[in-house]
């Protein structure tokens, strides 16, 4: 079966913004204007495609990233729309992994908001080039110039503006196109549908040379013969502007900015135009690199059909319908149905039952896809996020996908007994699908603990139980996920577990070196020894050993972290020795170790943005300070509010909501990401050592 598209006609975009600045709205617009669907769906009624989970619908926002194929002319555009609230970062930096361009909405009246920021960066991660619609310019405040001067500070990127709006807020009806020098308006009669292409006003006629005077410099300083041919004075076409600003974007050097109003259905269009104009296609990504399992070579995959087929699976998800589905980009060959791949992380084969083009959350099914396509497949069993299925004759492994760590933990037992195996089988379920969810059971206590990247996380996760698998369950407060570090180096700790029991024994003898290491680093293990002291088959048990014993500290039994383990000299015994010694040794090392290092106990610390009225900031800025806030600045944002920006210590958050609604009369918003671990000040850690486990 031949692809439906060439592949220079494929463009694989993901829509990413801070919460509220529109990204579904956006979404539904090119759905509508694409041919898609053939009404206009909204996030305030619950009528929308892409937020197709009740509690999307219900709460308004997107909670899982839905992945869509529209067609503009003869492009093929598969989009996903991504959660803007940081409690589903996960969604966020898998899809951005897989994905070829973006485009970054923003709230033309608030400007660069922190989740925007948090996006920005992971985008610049995984090197994607992106264009940026600054959205909502119909609304009080909006300002196109102030957003770009937030998009140069706070992001440090390069923008370039190919428009400026025709009318202020609530007058706004239409853009002036810079490269075409068109002025482009949006009649309300026909939702938006047919955008009018007419001469610039006279009135606007003199700003829009002096605009596009500066956007031409901008453009050919990125391009050394449209310098040349400048500096000399030849006219220089659209044509030739749009190609330079197109190889410059994709070179990650400048960031192209559309204005518009998706809710008033103006600039969605031309926002269409710029996704083909400017971002890139799987052809102009460089080829994706692996490391063959069995020669530990690295190899590259090209964006081509005809090479092994290479995919990665970059999302697990439940479908009511059709049960389990795998998510993966193909980046080369071909697949078709009933068609076995090699899963390089298990080394086991899994048969392709079925592939479905996903739009939200319906399915056409398709009997073969090519490389640069994004499809899911249902029934694979054992494959997971991050998982490489390939061609068995060309085995691959590609880099997995890394995820933040839960920083809050609440306790959950089912309500009757009919419910205990049911909410098991849902955690598991749940946990396949969100790597960022963690199911652990606290050996103190003997209770069930899952942990989330916030409150409203684990709030939607206990609903979907509820929803989805039917199962009732108590769940205790949010809790603080603590760790517990060392502050000192310590050298020469011995673990010895040496047992005669008749026959054979046991065992083992190792000597550690325990080193801090700077916030953020992980755990780390070497082995460091001479040669023979310790034999190389029992290294892997003792580093198994002291891994595990990192998952509960010495203080309140939070995990440790940060810590470096040298395994440094050990003996053993020809006959008795096993990996079972060598792994208790270990354990029993790296314990004594940690008792010696001058253990100290870390809290998450979130970055918080608080926006509010602007007579109601000394009594918020007091209230911040009760909470062991650092004020990092302050802001004025029109009209009459002030942002706060600061870091506050997550367990000083709780109920936060509630105090900054009184404070502010309804008014006050705040967003909340979690920035880095710190260390708790001797006070606050007795408290918490004081209060015995940590459930």
């Amino acid at each position: 079966m031949p692809r439906e598209q060439a592949l220079d006609r494929v463009r694989n975009i993901g829509i990413i913004a801070h919460i509220d600045a529109g990204k579904t709205t956006t979404t539904e617009r090119v759905l509508y204007y694409t041919g898609r669907t053939h009404r206009m769906g909204s996030v305030d009624d619950g009528t929308t495609v892409t937020d197709w989970m009740a509690q999307e619908r219900e709460r308004g926002i997107t909670i899982t990233a839905a992945a869509i194929t529209a067609y503009w002319g003869d492009y093929q555009i598969n989009i996903i729309d991504t959660p803007g609230h940081i409690d589903f970062t996960a969604e966020v930096q898998r899809s951005l992994r897989v994905l070829d361009g973006g485009v970054v909405v923003f709230d033309a009246v608030a400007g660069v908001e922190p989740q925007s920021e948090t996006v920005w960066r992971q985008a610049d991660l995984y090197h994607v080039p992106r264009i940026c619609f600054v959205n909502k310019m119909d609304r009080v405040g909006a300002s196109l110039e102030r957003t770009l001067s937030m998009i140069r500070e706070r992001l440090g990127a390069n923008p370039i503006s190919l428009q400026f709006p025709i009318g202020e807020e609530s007058d706004f009806r239409g853009v002036v196109d810079l490269l075409g020098m068109q002025a482009v308006t949006w009649a309300d009669d026909d939702l938006g549908s047919r955008p009018r292409y007419e001469d610039v006003p006279a009135t606007l006629q003199e700003r829009a040379e002096e605009a596009r005077q500066q956007l031409v410099e901008r453009v050919v300083e990125t391009d050394d013969g449209l310098t040349l041919k400048y500096l000399e004075g030849e006219e220089i076409g659209a044509d030739e502007l749009r190609e330079a600003l197109r190889e410059a974007t994709l070179r990650g050097e400048v960031t192209p900015v559309l204005c518009g109003s998706a809710l008033k259905n103006k600039g969605v269009q031309l926002l269409l135009d710029a996704i083909v104009d400017y971002l890139p296609s799987p052809l102009d990504v460089e080829a994706i690199e692996g490391v063959n399992p069995y020669t530990g070579k690295v190899e590259q995959r090209e964006a081509d059909d005809s090479k092994p087929a290479t995919a990665l699976v970059f999302k697990i998800a439940t479908d009511p319908y059709v049960g389990r589905l795998a998510y993966l980009r193909l980046y080369s060959g071909s697949i078709k149905v009933r068609q076995s791949l090699l899963n390089t992380a298990l080394g086991k084969k899994e048969r392709l039952g079925r592939l479905v083009r996903m739009h939200a959350d319906r399915r056409e099914d398709v009997n073969e896809v090519f490389a640069g396509d994004i499809v899911a497949a249902p029934g694979l069993k054992r494959t997971f996020t991050g998982d490489t299925l390939c061609d068995p004759k060309a085995p691959l492994v590609l880099e997995s996908i890394s995820f933040p760590d839960p920083v809050i933990s609440v306790a959950i037992e089912p309500k009757t007994a009919a419910d205990q195996d049911r909410m098991m089988g849902a955690l598991e379920r749940l946990a396949d699908e969100d790597p960022t969810f963690q199911v652990r059971t606290d050996e103190q206590t003997g209770q069930m603990l899952i942990s989330g990247m916030g409150e409203l996380h684990l709030e939607v996760l206990v609903d979907r139980m509820l929803r989805e698998f039917k199962v009732c369950a108590s769940v205790g407060k949010p809790r603080v996920a603590y760790r517990e570090t060392i502050t000192q180096p310590v050298h020469g700790v011995e673990g010895r577990f040496v047992r005669q029991t008749g026959g054979r024994g046991h065992y083992g003898v190792v000597v550690l070196d325990l080193v801090p290491l700077e916030a953020g680093a992980g755990n780390q293990f070497e082995d460091r020894t001479s040669q023979g002291t310790v034999p190389a088959e029992f290294v892997r048990a003792v580093e198994a050993g002291a891994m595990e014993a990192m998952e509960s500290g010495v203080l309140a039994g939070y995990p440790l972290v940060d810590i470096r383990v040298d395994l440094v000299d050990g003996a053993h015994h020809e006959t008795d020795s096993n990996s079972l010694a060598f792994k208790v040794a270990g354990s029993l090392a790296l314990q004594e170790g940690v008792q010696r290092g001058e253990p100290a106990l870390l809290e998450p610390v979130m970055k918080v943005e608080v926006v509010t009225p602007e007579d109601t900031t000394g009594e918020v800025l007091g209230d911040l300070s009760s909470r062991r806030a650092e004020i990092e600045g302050m802001e004025p944002r029109n009209p009459g509010l002030q942002v706060i920006r600061a870091m506050v210590p997550l367990a000083e958050m709780f109920g936060y909501a509630t105090d900054l609604r009184s404070m502010s009369q309804g008014r006050g918003v705040f967003t909340l990401e979690f920035d880095h671990y710190a260390g708790v000040s001797e006070q606050t850690a007795e408290t918490i050592v004081g209060g015995g486990p940590p459930w």
